[in-house]
């Protein structure tokens, strides 16, 4: 183990010289003091990585020390040595946050164990709040990419409803970044500290799903060999992401209801209801309104989805941040992969901000690491781009639109449209797409949105 700073805090001369021999031969820096008072100076200088202190010492005792220490420093680690008959006192040390504690006489191996202990989950402690940081830094609204006015309002509003408990309902295509708000909300909540658990509800076989989110009973069903945690009972004080939402089926929404409205859940085959505490945040690319009105989606589950609804626009109605994105993705993947930024020249950002992007932020953020993974030249033309992005697409035959002197609507047309390029491709919906030039995700979205039969 690297060598660390240890602070020994004891007022027996002899027992301190013998600690600090120890520690020196495992190669650790020694500091010490013969009181709480004076350790506490040291420590607020130094910054020791570990405390060994005795309890029971003239002026300030360890009780004391302890208890001012971890008002300095609420992840300092501390073994307490203490004589056999105040072992009572130990525990009360171990309370205010003491990691373990030895009690006199004890050999040098004993202590050596207990030290490589304290000094190990010490490390963790650091490394956890370096990824803490990093990630909230990540996920933070004022490093979110995009200066649109209509992406602006959503870091607006999502920063605002971050501070309270309100369930939130984001709707915006695939590849939009909906789970990456959701985050970001979670992140910057009072419930950060919290779980953060996600589920796609359409991504488990029905016969899963509820077993998923609400956790069953040993025997319940064939295969339910112990008991199980559900999603809800992992993400007791945090945060539940319920991607796809649209997708669950109306007795699951019924059960869903219920938590929402009561705090409690049913596990499968459980007789006792059992309360949790979680925030929801919820996304969908369906427009559920249409589902309500179709009796697809239970409309009180609807409302109470939907106290504050977000919606962020898919990437071609915001180009003006592409730009930014794309400044973003090349310094990213540049890093990650060790090498000096890759740069991009302007006919490049042309094409990118001319193409309709059906994958929007995600089919740009892959385009862009393929870019960088593959570039030998330190900068992208457009050259290197894909086809579908620099061939203009061929006109096959002419469309006749007969233009009424009343007005069009824009909606039916698409529809018309969409039905048209079914048909022709003979209901096969992954060839339509490609004719149409868009997703699979984004045609099965609009099909759904016109209510078009997927035949």
């Amino acid at each position: 183990m690297q060598s660390k700073k240890i602070l020994i805090v004891e007022d027996d001369d002899s027992l301190r010289r013998v600690l600090e021999y120890n520690m020196a031969e495992e190669g650790h820096i020694v500091m010490s003091a013969t009181n709480g008072k004076e350790g506490l100076k040291i420590f607020r200088e130094e910054g020791p990585d570990l405390v060994i202190t005795d309890l029971q010492m003239p002026g300030m005792g360890g009780i004391d020390f302890i208890r001012e220490m971890r008002s300095l420093s609420p992840q300092a680690m501390v073994i307490v040595i203490t004589a056999f008959g105040a072992v009572d006192t130990a525990v009360e040390s171990m309370k205010l946050g003491a990691f373990e504690y030895i009690t006199k006489p004890f050999n040098r191996a004993e202590l050596k164990i207990t030290v490589e202990k304290a000094l190990e989950v010490g490390e963790l402690f650091v490394e956890n709040n370096y990824l803490r940081e990093m990630v909230k830094e990540k996920y933070s609204f004022d490093n979110m990419i995009g200066t649109s006015p209509r992406v602006n309002e959503i870091f607006r509003l999502s920063s605002q409803v971050a501070k309270s408990d309100a369930t939130v309902l984001i709707l915006g295509e695939s590849g939009t970044g909906k789970e990456l708000l959701a985050r970001g909300i979670h992140l910057n909540s009072p419930r950060k500290d919290r779980p953060f658990i996600t589920i796609n509800c359409g991504a488990l076989p029905e016969n899963l799903i509820e077993s998923e989110l609400f956790g069953h009973k040993k025997g319940s069903f064939t295969g339910a060999i112990s008991d199980k945690q559900g999603k809800f009972e992992m993400a007791d004080k945090g945060t539940l992401f319920l991607d796809e939402i649209g997708e669950l089926k109306p007795h699951l929404q019924v059960n869903l209801l219920r938590v929402l409205q009561e705090g409690f859940l049913d596990k499968v085959g459980g007789n006792e209801p059992v309360k949790v505490d979680v925030r929801i945040i919820a996304a969908t690319n369906r427009d559920l309104e249409k589902e309500v009105t179709r009796g697809g989606f239970r409309e009180d589950l609807y409302y109470r989805l939907c106290v504050v609804p977000l919606k962020i626009p898919p990437l071609r109605e915001r180009k003006d941040d592409i730009p930014l994105l794309v400044d973003h993705f090349l310094s990213h993947y540049s890093k990650k992969s060790n090498i000096e930024k890759i740069k991009i020249d302007k006919k490049a950002i042309k094409v990118l901000i001319d193409y309709h992007w059906p994958g929007n932020v995600r089919e740009l953020e892959n385009l862009l690491e393929r870019m960088v993974v593959m570039n030998q030249t330190g900068i992208i033309t457009t050259e290197d781009l894909p086809d579908r992005l620099t061939s203009r697409p061929q006109k096959i035959g002419k469309v006749l639109i007969d233009l009424p002197d009343d007005g069009l609507s824009m909606e039916d047309l698409e529809k018309q449209l969409i039905i048209k390029a079914f048909e022709k491709c003979e209901k096969n919906q992954s060839k339509t797409a490609r004719y149409l030039g868009i997703t699979r995700n984004t045609l099965l979205y609009r099909m759904d949105k016109f209510e078009i039969d997927r035949g």
